[in-house]
């Protein structure tokens, strides 16, 4: 029997990030292979598609698990800390690969599930573009699936814990990025020339007024202004000024009304000051919508296990599991990582790890998922 403690371990000691995942998905699809599934490699590049076939396409549904680790200097003492330097396993995915790992075994080995179940290992979830490619490459028409579903752990809630809540659930993340162009000189004579730092500055005092102004007060919003680059130095006056930073919020309309407020204030911010600008705006992840009753769904099988909260509310992070939802109907769930330690730390945090004392409750809830079906 495989040791999953010791196979998350291994994960995380040996992080791949991005669409660069060999090593990764081919463990994980070595050990399906041996249980007897249908493997797929090279979905979207280097995810692994492996399908439990007990019933027909009709009823198919989908479990997705993301593989990717993080550009992060790990900062733990544990013994299986990352071997590769500037790569961390600092979001889980090594223990979400794990636990939807040890549920396709465990199913497998169940002679009394009848419904197929297409297990879904997804590349590149931390910059937006895994779920994309895997469709791009045929998931929903090569796998069909009536149904798709996924988990992520959180750090400080209690371990055996579930929470989602039905509708908009995860953020959506835009981008942007402000280019100034004005007129360098000498900074004892700033007369001489246009400076785009002033400019840049009033841009974002400016910018944290699309929120308390702009949107309305049920509406949640973020504008965050991250990077504030310029080509000047301690005696220079710059030529060039970037502003870069990250949006979010839980609809169509709130992106498109920051969008819109962002250019008009770049625009009459520049006139005045006679800079020159260009906006570029785009979207990283889509807003997160569990599908009604998939949410009923997924927190019955959550009850099996734990306790629950089935209105969380919306929470502020954004998901590629988004885009798989654009396609096909399902939903997404939280899991507690623990409260002491480690396992509380921030996602993201370079002291985090993931609580293997969580992989037998994520087993139970998809084995559980598997049976209900949708």
């Amino acid at each position: 029997m495989l040791d999953l403690v010791a196979f998350r371990r291994d994960l995380h000691a040996h992080p791949e990030s991005g669409f660069d995942l060999d090593r990764t998905p081919n463990l994980i699809a070595a050990e399906l292979e041996r249980a007897g599934l249908e493997v797929t490699r090279g979905v979207g590049r280097t995810g692994v598609v492996a399908t439990l076939r007990r019933g027909p396409d009709e009823t198919a549904i989908g479990f997705r698990a993301d593989m990717d680790a993080l550009p992060i200097h790990e900062m733990t003492n544990l013994p299986y800390r990352s071997k590769t330097e500037g790569k961390f396993h600092g979001c889980g995915h090594d223990g979400h690969s794990t636990m939807l790992l040890g549920a396709a075994l465990a199913l497998a080995a169940d002679t009394s599930l009848d419904r197929t179940v297409h297990f879904v290992f997804q590349p590149d979830e931390e910059n937006g573009n895994g779920a994309a490619a895997m469709i791009a490459d045929g998931l929903f028409e090569r796998f069909p699936m009536t149904a798709v579903f996924g988990l992520h752990n959180m750090p400080g809630m209690e371990l055996g814990h579930f929470a989602t809540q039905a509708g908009p659930f995860c953020a959506f993340e835009d981008n942007f990025e402000i280019r100034l162009k004005g007129q360098g000189g000498h900074a004892s004579m700033p007369e001489k020339g246009v400076d785009p730092i002033v400019t840049g500055s009033a841009i974002v005092l400016h910018l944290q007024s699309i929120v308390s102004r702009s949107l309305p007060p049920g509406e949640h919003g973020v504008v965050s202004v991250t990077e504030f680059l310029t080509d000047g130095a301690r005696n220079i006056l710059p030529s060039n000024v970037t502003l870069r930073g990250d949006c979010r919020g839980f609809s169509k309309d709130v992106s498109d009304n920051i969008q819109r407020r962002m250019r008009a204030i770049v625009d009459g911010v520049c006139a005045a000051q006679e800079v020159a600008a260009e906006v570029d705006y785009s979207t990283s992840f889509q807003p997160l919508v569990n599908d009604t009753r998939a949410t009923e769904v997924i927190l019955g099988a959550a009850r099996d296990v734990g306790s629950v909260d089935a209105e969380y509310g919306r929470v502020g992070f954004s998901e590629d599991f988004a885009e798989f939802l654009a396609h096909r109907p399902g939903a997404f769930i939280l899991m507690g990582n623990g409260l002491d330690g480690s396992n509380a730390m921030p996602l993201h945090n370079p002291s985090y790890d993931f609580n293997d004392d969580a992989i037998r409750h994520g087993i139970a809830f998809w084995t559980n998922l598997a049976q209900r079906g949708f």
